[in-house]
């Protein structure tokens, strides 16, 4: 695995992020059964240091870039893909938070261990009042919110007026939200991306930052990081993006080096043949190979032109920005579409609950389903722009 620069501090994570890989094997199947990560592995990710990556170094965090980010959350799909889901979510909120005014970062990490959860999206309303806001909505999807010590929580702003006057993000305490117990999924059952409430909770005003300002580079807390903190350059969209990305790469990767194992010995169901030596098993598990392969390469070229822009901070061009969301979503279709592939061709011990090609699959079904992940959306996008036509989104 090869960082973009020798950094001895992206090394270390890494590596240790790579050592638990069999803790949360050994974990994932009760994990799923739980329905949400279990507090001790929470702990081992805390310990490893997976949810600091691109955390502000001012905040606690190691400040490193997107790359090191891939490599932290491909490792630890490679154990448990619902905990490379939560970590990544987590870490980009994280980064996120590093654009809140200074007195919400300062708050929000005044435990440099707090977790982070979200639903970034505006699902709630936000009343303008003269000392901040007073925030009601439902969030669904909150993974790790159980785990949280803090939500940022997406909704428009409603000024006097009664108009929406911007959309945004609210940092509430987990204990002043309401969780539901309504997780039951076929993919990324252990991540606990139940649903919050709230009703009339009185915001302050640092609690909040306007999404279109941080897409726009206008964050009132993005000054706070001096030069090393460079990672907090970063285009927003595509960074929130990739954050999704990685654990499916991983889980692909996983999900390719067990099926060997699977299928040796076996014959083909109501035939002489041997499986392992047949040629069309040689065929599409090299199909499947090169459908990671390619994951492998829009991710990382994606992340290393992220990190470069980041390190100068130059603004990425629109239309970059606007690729970049359609190679994240390509890149895990090819991951889903390589492990179908594999779970395809396992026969009929595939579909057992226990069985990691199961597992991967169903997993990066729930990442392919993703609002921000949906390749066909993100097709039509991408090609509005390209024919010079205006936007339907401001998410690039």
């Amino acid at each position: 695995m090869t960082l973009i620069e020798e950094n001895p501090l992206a090394r270390q994570v890494v590596a240790r992020s790579e050592a638990i890989i069999p803790i949360l094997k050994a974990r994932a199947e009760q994990t799923n059964k739980d329905r949400r990560l279990p507090k001790e592995t929470i702990a081992t990710l805390r310990e490893a240091g997976s949810f600091k990556t691109i955390q502000a170094t001012r905040n606690g965090g190691y400040g490193l870039g997107i790359r090191s980010h891939v490599d932290v959350l491909r490792a630890l799909g490679r154990g448990c893909g619902s905990a490379a889901w939560v970590v990544g979510v987590v870490q980009a909120h994280s980064w996120l938070v590093s654009h809140f005014p200074v007195q919400a970062q300062d708050e929000i990490y005044s435990n440099p261990d707090a977790m982070v959860s979200a639903v970034i999206g505006p699902r709630g309303q936000a009343i303008k009042t003269a000392d901040g806001f007073q925030l009601t909505g439902v969030w669904p999807f909150g993974s790790g919110c159980e785990n949280a010590d803090w939500l940022l929580l997406g909704a428009v702003v409603i000024g006097e007026d009664g108009t929406v006057v911007d959309a945004g993000d609210f940092a509430v305490r987990q204990s002043e939200i309401d969780i539901a117990d309504d997780w039951f999924v076929s993919g990324l059952k252990g991540s606990g991306s139940c649903t919050m409430r709230v009703t009339d909770l009185h915001i302050p005003q640092h609690m909040f930052v306007s999404l279109p300002g941080v897409i726009a580079r206008q964050s009132p807390g993005a000054s706070a990081h001096d030069g090393t903190d460079w990672v907090q350059n970063c285009a927003a969209v595509p960074v929130l993006a990739i954050a999704l990305c990685a654990g499916g790469l991983g889980i692909a990767e996983q999900a390719f080096d067990d099926y060997p194992a699977l299928i040796k010995g076996k014959t083909i169901a109501y035939t002489d043949d041997r499986q392992d030596t047949h040629p069309m098993t040689q065929i599409r598990y090299a199909e499947a190979a090169m459908l990671i392969h390619q994951a492998k390469q829009l991710l990382y070229g994606c992340a290393d032109e992220i990190d470069a822009h980041g390190r100068i901070g130059i603004e990425i061009d629109f239309l970059q920005r606007a690729r970049h969301r359609v190679d994240c979503a390509l890149a895990v279709r090819r991951c889903l579409e390589a492990v179908e592939i594999l779970f395809r061709e396992s026969g009929a011990s595939g579909v057992r609950l226990s069985s990691p090609l199961c597992r991967a699959y169903d997993d990066l079904q729930a990442i392919n389903n993703h609002g921000l992940l949906k390749l066909e959306t993100n097709l039509e996008m991408y090609g509005r722009l390209l024919l010079g036509q205006e936007p339907n989104t401001p998410l690039i």
